[in-house]
């Protein structure tokens, strides 16, 4: 009784000093022990669980896991993470809510008001390129590259699509605008007393699935079968499916050549880990090899998230401690690289390792999550590929050059190890309004529809019962804003939206309000989106029992759990395209910008210019 008190005492402080003051306008070490009363209260009152999902195992699971394999390694979709409950997590299983269900329900009446398009082309359309000047090309091709391995609403279905009136100077090719409804969970009878839920059509564990694939299917057909490696070509790029013309990996839609650089690059890195354990294990199946390097790639891969991009885009004293102290604990790696864990305490020694929790409710990726990771500003319209020896301009192409088949084609031309250097030193985009790209408001898939992605945005979040920027507010714990003014500081976007909402600031969407609201200081997302990832951030380490209870050298071998530990960005970077180091070496992490070829001078400069060029 006395725990919980004192616990409810220092979540309630937390909350107070948050909100009177701002827990990023504090000294670090007191804004840490904010943010952890605040996550506290974000695992006690926002973590809210779907129901479970009447669906069957894998028919692939009895042959492929029959025997103690799924004991010690990933499943193909994600099943048997959890020994007590195979499905938790697995693909086809429902995304969960950080809102009470309650707060879930659409809108039917509302689900045009504002009118989405308008939304799109008046608030969130680019007028010119605002580059975000503290990180490069690569931080902006990682996030999509995470997001793939997280969620996935799969298929849209195609009965009783959304139709969007348009004005009459509106240039969109078809009246209305169609644009088809996410499909909706099948599992349970909808009715007017449940709210509608959906299903993450891929492994919601943080498991490499975007490599990998979420079924055995998939994952037969990026394995080599031999040696464990995956597939890749001769030129060292991956395959290429001969009708589409895109690589062939784990998750390859919504293509574009960042994702080729990534997945590439960690196909690789796969495959480097592989010829580690064979030297180590020569007596070792394909199998053996196999999940034993995809649990190392998809743990590095996870670190490499939290100690280096996470800091990157939220460059805050703060957020470097807390980042590192989820991975390391407050022992510091220093400590760890020594000694090992030196307590069982997450706190002490950090996530890795520590025991298993699931704060009391199933694991799962939800709705919230995928709304707030919604970051497409981070792409420009074009991209500058230069040569890393003279950084001279080799090609420049329009982002709608770069996608689906062309990526592959693109970079084969430029190679991997030019395209990184220009990755390295171009900037992504500010994520804000007026910044979202025009190639993304008029795009054409493999399949021929053509959509505006800002305006399905918009109409997702309605679609899917996210509540709107202010009601989200309130439930994340923080105070409603009152007035546009207090949205924010820019007269000219305080009469946009004001003249588009109607003058109700509680109409405001979710995603128009995260892009609207100031963030902190070296943030590059605001603080309302960041709660939920203080929440969510360390959830997915905690519930993994390959990041928990298993992390084990009986399960990874210590080979392994020294490769993770040993290894970051650079030096993958580094051991598959050498060439790189003098653009490394540097740099404190590699999602800043990197300084370009044969110039002395400073990096912030000559970046600049990269970004006026952009324009």
């Amino acid at each position: 009784m006395i725990r919980k008190l004192l616990s409810q005492f220092y979540g309630k402080t937390a909350q107070a000093l948050d909100q009177s003051i701002g827990w990023y306008k504090v000294p670090p070490l007191l804004a840490l022990a904010i943010l952890a009363g605040l996550r506290n209260i974000l695992r006690k009152q926002n973590l809210y669980d779907t129901g479970k999902v009447k669906v069957t195992v894998s028919s692939q699971l009895s042959a492929t896991h029959g025997g103690p394999r799924y004991l010690v390694a990933r499943t193909a979709d994600g099943s048997f993470n959890d020994l007590e409950n195979p499905l938790m997590g697995s693909a086809g299983t429902r995304f969960g809510r950080n809102v009470p269900p309650k707060y879930t329900y659409p809108d039917e009446a509302t689900m045009l008001t504002p009118n989405p398009r308008t939304v799109s082309l008046e608030l969130l359309a680019r007028d010119s390129f605002q580059p975000a000047t503290t990180l490069n090309l690569l931080a902006a091709a990682w996030i999509q590259f995470m997001i793939h391995d997280w969620f996935s609403h799969g298929k849209n279905q195609k009965e009783n699509p959304w139709q969007v009136p348009l004005r009459e100077d509106d240039p969109w090719p078809q009246r209305p605008m169609t644009i088809l409804r996410t499909q909706r969970d099948t599992t349970h009878m909808q009715s007017d007393s449940l709210p509608p839920t959906y299903r993450n059509v891929v492994s919601q564990w943080w498991d490499g699935s975007q490599l990998y694939g979420s079924d055995a299917a998939t994952q037969a057909q990026v394995r080599s079968g031999k040696d464990g490696k995956l597939n890749i070509d001769s030129n060292g790029l991956l395959p290429v499916d001969p009708e589409t013309g895109v690589d062939i990996t784990g998750v390859n839609g919504n293509w574009w050549i960042g994702l080729s650089l990534m997945h590439t690059l960690f196909t690789l890195e796969h495959n480097a880990i592989c010829d580690h354990l064979r030297a180590e294990y020569p007596s070792w199946s394909d199998d053996d090899l196999f999940d034993h390097a995809r649990l190392v790639n998809a743990a590095l891969m996870a670190k490499i998230h939290t100690v280096e991009w996470t800091p990157a885009i939220l460059d805050n004293p703060t957020l470097h401690l807390a980042m590192n102290r989820n991975w390391w604990g407050l022992a510091t790696e220093q400590i760890h690289k020594l000694f090992g864990r030196i307590s069982k305490s997450e706190i002490i020694s950090g996530i890795l390792g520590s025991q298993k929790d699931d704060f009391g409710v199933p694991y799962s990726i939800t709705e919230e999550f995928v709304s707030v990771y919604r970051m497409h500003p981070l792409l420009p319209d074009e991209i500058s590929f230069r040569a890393l020896s003279t950084d001279a301009i080799m090609q420049k192409r329009s982002m709608s050059e770069l996608v689906d088949s062309h990526a592959h084609e693109v970079l084969a031309q430029v190679s991997m190890d030019n395209a990184l250097y220009s990755f390295g030193t171009s900037y992504p985009g500010a994520i804000t309004l007026h910044n979202y790209p025009r190639f993304l408001q008029q795009r054409t898939e493999r399949d021929g529809i053509t959509f505006d992605l800002a305006t399905t945005e918009i109409l997702r979040d309605r679609e899917r019962g996210v509540p709107r920027y202010n009601e989200f507010r309130k439930l994340m714990h923080r105070p409603r804003v009152k007035s546009f003014e207090e949205l924010t500081d820019n007269k000219v976007w305080v009469e946009e939206l004001r003249r588009i909402y109607n003058n109700d600031i509680d109409q405001v969407d979710l995603m128009v309000g995260l892009y609207a609201e100031k963030p902190p200081r070296g943030f590059g997302f605001s603080d309302t989106a960041f709660r939920i990832f203080i929440l969510m951030a360390s959830r997915r380490l905690n519930s993994d029992r390959f990041f928990t209870t298993d992390y084990t050298a009986t399960v990874y071998t210590q080979m392994g759990l020294d490769w993770i530990s040993n290894n970051d960005m650079s030096s993958v970077l580094l051991r598959h395209f050498p060439e790189l180091a003098p653009f490394l070496r540097n740099v404190k992490n590699p999602f800043a910008p990197w300084p370009k070829a044969n110039f002395s001078g400073n990096s912030t400069e000559s970046n600049q210019n990269e970004a006026m060029l952009q324009n």
